[in-house]
């Protein structure tokens, strides 16, 4: 990921835990955040079938789309938890170069 694409996702996560800290109304974050853990996952899962469907469909413009928002409740997921996407590119650097294979047996020990 370029540093742009990091900043759109630090700035979205920074909103999103503006809206934990300061809920309104108006907000979606802030009413997912309200609703506690079940609802914000249902709504991940919601969001991960939407991509596999658009995925299947092969709809570029779609599957765009629907990433972002499978992108967005994830990070809706890490703000209620009090994670930092940081923590996220982190792990995925400490896994790049490495075989998929090699990575699940690290885990396994």
């Amino acid at each position: 990921m370029n540093d742009m694409n990091d900043d759109i996702l630090q700035a979205v996560y920074r909103v999103i835990l503006e809206r934990k800290a300061n809920p309104s109304e108006q907000s979606y974050t802030a009413s997912l955040m309200a609703k506690g853990i079940d609802k914000i996952l249902k709504k991940l899962g919601e969001e991960a079938t939407e991509v596999v469907i658009a995925g299947k469909g092969g709809a570029r413009e779609e599957i765009i789309y629907e990433t972002a928002d499978l992108f967005f409740h994830t990070l809706v997921l890490l703000g209620y938890c009090g994670i930092n996407p940081d923590e996220i590119y982190d792990e995925l650097r400490r896994r790049f170069g490495m075989s998929g294979i090699a990575e699940k047996e690290s885990r396994d020990r």
